[in-house]
C-alpha cells in the first residue's frame, strides 16, 4: 500500500478497544446494578424518579426503577434488559437479577486484571450457573401441593418492604391467595383473569377481592338505577345514534309538519333501541360506542343501567365474568347473548364513580380492588400486588418454593464452592468468583436490614453448615439469622432460576466485548 494508511471507518466514528472497552462496559453495568442495590430486601430503601415533565415515581421495584431511568450506555442497557426479562418471565426478583449481574461483572473485572482470558471466564460462569441451578433444585421444599399458609408466605415475602408495611403485607397476602385460588384450575392458574383496580381515599387495609370486574365508566344518566340484583347484561359494540344513509342525500323541509315528522322519526328510532333491550329483559348495557342523550333518556325510562365508551379490555373482562357475547348490532341481539351477574352496583369514591359487576355467571374473572391514601401509595401498592400475584402463580405452576431471606443464595454459593476442586484449569477461578458474586446478595440483605454484613454472612454460613439452611429474618429495625421456613419466608424456585440464567447471560455477553465502535448516523 506504499505506506499509506487505509481508512475503513468514517471520520465521525469512535472506537474503543481492548482493556479500555472492557473496563468501560463493566463500569457501566456495575453502575446500573449499584443504582438498585440499596432497594433489595424487606428493609430496602425507595427511589424517587423525577421526569423532565415533573412526573414523580416513588418505588423500590427494580424493574420500575430501571425502566424509568434514561440509560444511554449500551452495556448498561443490557442490565436493564435483565430486569425486564425477569419481570416478564416470573414477575419478581428484578433487583436480585440486576445486582447479581453487576457483581458477576465486578468479579470478572478482577479476573481480567489477573490476565484470565474472557473466554475462560465465560466458560467458568456458565459451568457455575449449572451448579447454581442444581443447588436451587435441591432447596425446593418437599410436597407437590402448596397449602394456603405457604402460598401466603410467598406473597407476603414478595410484598414486604414495598410500601405495604409488615401488617399490610399480611392482610394483602390473604387477598392475593384468595384471588389465586379463585382462578386456579386443572391447567394451572389463569393469571390473566386477575386484574387490579386502584382507588385513592382509604388505607391499604381496605383492599378487597371482587368476584367479578370493576369498570371506571359512569352511568350515562344520573336517573338510572345505581344497583341491580340478578342482572341480565348486554355487551354491545353499537352506537346509539341516528343511522346514517350510505349515500349523500339532502332533504327539503318546507313545513312544520314535515319537520315534526322528521323529529318523530328520530325519536322513534331512539325509542326502538330501548324497546329492543327491554323486550329481552336487559337490566344493564355496556356499550363500547357512544349513546346519544335522547337514547339514554329512553333507556332510563325502561330502568336500564347503561354505560358508554367502555374500552375494549373492560368489555372483554365483562364478557369473561358474565358469560355475555359481544354483539355488533341491536337487531342481532338475542337472549342467548346476554350474561348474568348477581349484582351490578355503582359506588361513588370522592368525585369518581365505579361500577362493580359481581358474581358473574361465568365467574372467570376476579379483581383486586386496591385502596391507598395517595396516588403514589396506590401506584406502589399496585406494583407490589402485581409481583405477589405473579410469584404465587410461579410457585404453583413452575417448580415450587425455596427458603427465602438469602438462604437459597447461601446454599448456592456453598454448593458451587464444594464443586470447584473438581474443575481443572483457570475456569476454577471463574467458578469461585461466581460463588463470591452470589454471596453479595445475602450480604446486601444484611446491610439493608441494619446488620453488620460480614458478621451476618459468617453466621449464615455457619448455620447453613450445621442446620442445613439459614436466612435473614427481618425483626423490628434489624434482623437475625434463623430458619426462614419456620418464619414463613419463601421465594418461588422459578425466580431464582430465572435470575441466575438472565444475570449470567448478560454478564458473560458484556465480558466478551473487546471492541466498541460507535458512529453518528
Amino acid at each position: 500500500m506504499g505506506g499509506q494508511p487505509m481508512f475503513i471507518l468514517s471520520e465521525d466514528t469512535e472506537r474503543t478497544r481492548g482493556q479500555d472497552a472492557q473496563s468501560s462496559n463493566i463500569a457501566a453495568g456495575k453502575a446500573v446494578s449499584e443504582a438498585v442495590r440499596t432497594t433489595l430486601g424487606p428493609r430496602g430503601m425507595d427511589k424517587m424518579l423525577v421526569s423532565d415533565a415533573g412526573d414523580v415515581v416513588i418505588t423500590n421495584d427494580g424493574a420500575t426503577i430501571l425502566g424509568e431511568m434514561d440509560i444511554e450506555h449500551p452495556a448498561a442497557q443490557m442490565i436493564t434488559e435483565v430486569a425486564e426479562t425477569q419481570e416478564e418471565e416470573v414477575g419478581d426478583g428484578t433487583t436480585t437479577a440486576a445486582v447479581l449481574a453487576g457483581q458477576l461483572l465486578a468479579k470478572a473485572e478482577t479476573l481480567l486484571d489477573d490476565d484470565v482470558h474472557p473466554t475462560t471466564i465465560v466458560e467458568g460462569y456458565h459451568e457455575a450457573a449449572q451448579l447454581a441451578h442444581e443447588a436451587v433444585d435441591e432447596q425446593v421444599l418437599a410436597g407437590d401441593d402448596l397449602d394456603d399458609d405457604r402460598l401466603r408466605g410467598v406473597a407476603r415475602t414478595s410484598m414486604t418492604g414495598k410500601g405495604t408495611g409488615d401488617v399490610g403485607a399480611e392482610a394483602l397476602a390473604e387477598t392475593v391467595v384468595e384471588a389465586i385460588r379463585q382462578v386456579e384450575g386443572d391447567d394451572g392458574v389463569a393469571r390473566d383473569e386477575i386484574s387490579i383496580r386502584t382507588q385513592t381515599g382509604s388505607s391499604s387495609s381496605a383492599t378487597e377481592l371482587v368476584e367479578g370486574v370493576i369498570s371506571e365508566e359512569e352511568p350515562v344518566r344520573e336517573d338510572m338505577p345505581k344497583s341491580v340484583e340478578n342482572a341480565s347484561i348486554a355487551v354491545l359494540d353499537v352506537e346509539f345514534d341516528i343511522r346514517e344513509a350510505n349515500v349523500d342525500a339532502e332533504y327539503d323541509v318546507s313545513s312544520v309538519d314535515q319537520l315534526n315528522a322528521a323529529i318523530d322519526a328520530e325519536e322513534s328510532q331512539f325509542e326502538q333501541y330501548a324497546d329492543a333491550l327491554a323486550d329481552l329483559d336487559v337490566d344493564v348495557a355496556f356499550v363500547t360506542e357512544d349513546i346519544e342523550d335522547r337514547a339514554a333518556a329512553y333507556l332510563a325510562e325502561e330502568g336500564i343501567l347503561a354505560f358508554e365508551g367502555v374500552d375494549d379490555d373492560e368489555a372483554r373482562s365483562i364478557v369473561r365474568a358474565t358469560g355475555a357475547s359481544r354483539v355488533g348490532a341491536i337487531e342481532d341481539l338475542e337472549a342467548s347473548d346476554l350474561g348474568e351477574a348477581e349484582q351490578v352496583r355503582v359506588e361513588s369514591f370522592g368525585e369518581d364513580e365505579l361500577a362493580f359487576v359481581e358474581g358473574g355467571a361465568a365467574a372467570e374473572a376476579v379483581t383486586v380492588f386496591a385502596r391507598g391514601g395517595t396516588d403514589h401509595v396506590t401506584d406502589e401498592l399496585e406494583r407490589a400486588l402485581h409481583d405477589a400475584l405473579d410469584v404465587a402463580t410461579a410457585a404453583l405452576d413452575s417448580g415450587g418454593v425455596v427458603p427465602g431471606g438469602g438462604a437459597s443464595e447461601i446454599a448456592i454459593a456453598a454448593h458451587v464452592r464444594d464443586q470447584t476442586a473438581s474443575i481443572e484449569g483457570r475456569r476454577q477461578l471463574a467458578v469461585e468468583a461466581f460463588a463470591d458474586a452470589v454471596d453479595v446478595l445475602p450480604r446486601t440483605l444484611a446491610e439493608n436490614t441494619g446488620m453488620d454484613p460480614i458478621d451476618a454472612l459468617v453466621d449464615l454460613r455457619s448455620r447453613h453448615d450445621s442446620e442445613g439452611r439459614a436466612g435473614l429474618i427481618s425483626e423490628g429495625q434489624t434482623g437475625r439469622a434463623d430458619d426462614p421456613v419456620e418464619a414463613g419466608v419463601f421465594d418461588p424456585a422459578a425466580v431464582k432460576h430465572e435470575a441466575i440464567e438472565s444475570a449470567t447471560e448478560a454478564a458473560t455477553m458484556i465480558a466478551r466485548i473487546d471492541d466498541v465502535i460507535s458512529a453518528d448516523n
